[in-house]
């Protein structure tokens, strides 16, 4: 695929690289690294990400001794097997991914982790009190008879307990997996019994905003339907005790010494959770030497973290986002961590904490931009950001206008790093550096070394089109196997199946000439108009991106004719009650046909009044399909999994007239 920067005259570049990014930043000293160690000369970005995906065993080498990886027993070879699945990585190398944490020769009282929260007041924890912690937890976890290869989960939010329990497992071989204590009981035990837990970590409630939430109910239901539990310890966070278990602080009552168990590159480290909206989540295996590169090169070369900074990104300990965060003490940097209504007490919470942090990279959801642009807030006004360098953004395509808005709500040298990767790979497919130009409403493109194209239907990459999102070429951190899945079957299937030796990742996406990329929204709900296929994301870019300011969310479904007519095209959206409707539909018609063409414009627009998602915020086009079509919501969505299951039983239940969709308004209640 040809990547060599070319002008295009509608590019619209918001933020050019540095004169001095080569000096100054940690992607500009890597590639002079590179360069001398290889003599090999790079132009621009995107001379070196073209040699990075043709040189990748060099490229990994260099990471792996730029950036100090240490093992105990050195690999014998960077890659053995390049085949996919089942690439073979740096064979032979024992190493410890907690290690790397907290081994550092930053000053003892310098701080590691700073916790926010809306249950019990802020708390901070240097590196010698985390190191003291992790020690203490896992001597504790020792008594409880925890062994490499037993697996330890959380039930906890994003706090520094869940940090430190974290570290201490896997720092023993042990398998650590996490769910936030928003999820309901079902969702859990779907997720931890596959992976008969020896120990839960727990709370017995918290407060998301001003209102408490009493989860004991829930630790009862987890206890009585996974057998294997042997150990249940309570994290004090809550009002209530929870009867017969193990108290944290008893835990952690023996002094002992840091234990860094050194196990093979591939050896199992945590596991990561699919949605689970329409089946049993997928339990994804990650290990410590793939996610230990992955996340070292992210936060060297993506994010540019510098030792001491502070880094905060929105998320919890359901999502690998929160696995990210913690990645920030790789690079010896302090993970600020957050647990409530991101929102509460007001829409400008998280920018507050950001100043309030001095953090250096602030990450965020497309979403919550959006909505502090429609909300018309100018954060610089109020705060002050002299530390933060980078904005990211993650989740879903982020609109142009929300570019438009960063830029002006922000120092025009701030990098606006809008990235997607996933569960899959616990880490980054496309995104930004400071090497790499800001483009209005796009994706800056691949990281070095993520050999990302667009396919299209016969296999042949495109560009400057449409095309399926694929790797090419075997990444560290892509996942070992699937818990329970003995013959690899469901991992084949759900990446390899459209195009063996190929990772087919389920997004649509369309790489520039240049470089740049926009991902137009999930393959499998892409809409196929008269033929024609529509990429949803260029309804939700017009709809939501600030023009429609009465429109708070919209979703966007094909429903095919089975004897192979046009079908029909059906928006839903959330708007204020008190807007006139009527006026809003045909300026939503109009807009639609005038930007985008007359195959984008609905034939029915409904409104209501919430709309369910993922518990990480994505949109269930798919699912809902399925239930409009006529699938009982149970069958293909897990009501635990979602934000709102009521709504799925409003669209259940709601009949077209005569079969066929019309303007209406599907009431709160059915």
């Amino acid at each position: 695929m040809n990547q060599v920067a070319t002008p295009r005259p509608d590019v619209d570049i918001l933020r050019q690289p540095r004169s001095d990014v080569l000096e100054t930043t940690d992607i500009g000293r890597f590639a002079k690294y590179v360069s001398a160690r290889f003599t090999t000369e790079f132009t621009d970005y995107q001379s070196m990400w073209q040699w990075s995906v043709s040189n990748l065993e060099d490229f990994w080498s260099a990471v792996w001794d730029y950036y100090g990886i240490r093992s105990s027993t050195p690999p014998e070879k960077v890659m053995g097997k390049a085949t996919m699945p089942g690439a073979e990585w740096f064979r032979g190398a024992r190493l410890n991914y907690a290690e790397h944490l907290l081994n550092h020769d930053l000053a003892p009282r310098d701080t590691a982790l700073i916790g926010y929260s809306q249950t019990r007041d802020p708390d901070t924890l240097t590196w010698e009190q985390l190191r003291e912690a992790v020690a203490r937890t896992q001597a504790g976890l020792q008594r409880l008879g925890v062994q490499k290869g037993d697996r330890v989960v959380a039930y906890l939010p994003n706090i520094t307990e869940t940090v430190i329990a974290y570290i201490a497992t896997i720092g023993l071989g042990a398998i650590w997996a996490s769910c936030a204590p928003e999820f309901g009981a079902r969702s859990v035990i779907d997720r931890f019994a596959q992976l008969e837990p020896k120990v839960l970590l727990t709370i017995s409630g918290y407060n998301y905003g001003d209102k408490a939430i009493d989860r004991r109910g829930e630790v009862d239901e987890l206890r009585l339907a996974i057998p294997s539990l042997e150990h249940v310890v309570e994290v004090p966070y809550g009002p209530h005790p929870i009867a017969s278990c193990l108290r944290w602080e008893d835990l952690l009552s023996e002094v002992g010494d840091l234990v860094f168990e050194q196990l093979p590159f591939d050896h199992p480290m945590c596991v990561l959770f699919s949605s689970g909206t329409t089946g049993l989540p997928k339990a994804i295996v990650h290990g410590h030497g793939g996610l230990l590169l992955e996340h070292t090169r992210t936060m060297g070369l993506t994010f540019d973290l510098r030792p001491s900074d502070r880094f905060m990104w929105f998320t919890t300990t359901a999502w690998m986002m929160w696995n990210i965060v913690v990645s920030s003490l790789l690079r010896r940097g302090t993970a600020v961590l957050f647990d409530g209504n991101p929102m509460h007490p007001g829409l400008d919470h998280q920018f507050a904490l950001a100043s309030q942090t001095d953090a250096a990279v602030f990450g965020t959801s497309p979403s919550y931009l959006m909505a502090c642009r429609k909300a018309g807030l100018t954060p610089k006004t109020h705060w002050q950001f002299d530390k933060l360098r980078q904005i990211g953004v993650t989740g879903a395509p982020l609109p142009a206008a929300g570019f438009d808005w960063v830029y002006d709500s922000f120092d025009e040298d701030i990098l606006l790093n809008s990235v997607s990767g996933g569960t899959d790979v616990c880490g980054v497919l496309v995104g930004g550096s400071p090497w790499q130009p800001v483009v209005r409403g796009e994706i800056s493109g691949p990281p070095l070394g993520v050999d990302a194209v667009a396919l299209d239907d016969s296999g042949a990459v495109v560009v400057d089109q449409l095309g399926e999102l694929c790797i090419r070429q075997p990444m560290p951190s892509m996942p070992l196997y699937f818990w329970n899945d003995g013959d690899g079957e469901r991992y084949r299937r759900s990446y390899f199946d459209a195009s063996p030796g190929v990772w087919r990742h389920g997004d649509w996406i369309m790489f520039r000439t240049q470089g740049s990329c926009v991902i137009a929204g999930r393959s499998d709900s892409t809409l196929n108009r008269g033929g024609v296929r529509l990429g949803t994301s260029e309804f939700y870019k017009l709809v939501e991106d600030g023009d429609f300011v009465d429109i708070s969310d919209s979703l966007v479904v094909h429903l095919e004719d089975t004897e192979g007519g046009p079908g029909q095209l059906v928006l839903f959206v959330v708007h204020r009650p008190e807007c006139d409707v009527h006026e809003l539909r045909t300026e939503l018609r109009a807009t639609l046909r005038s930007q985008l063409s007359p195959r984008h414009v609905p034939d029915a627009i409904i409104s209501i009044y919430t709309l369910p998602r993922t518990m990480t915020g994505k949109k269930l086009e798919a699912p809902i399909k399925k239930i409009l079509k006529g699938a009982p919501p149970n069958s293909v969505v897990n009501p635990g999994a979602i934000t709102d299951a009521a709504a799925l039983n409003r669209l259940a239940t709601y009949e077209p007239p005569k079969g066929q969709w019309h303007d209406a308004i599907i009431a709160e209640t059915v």
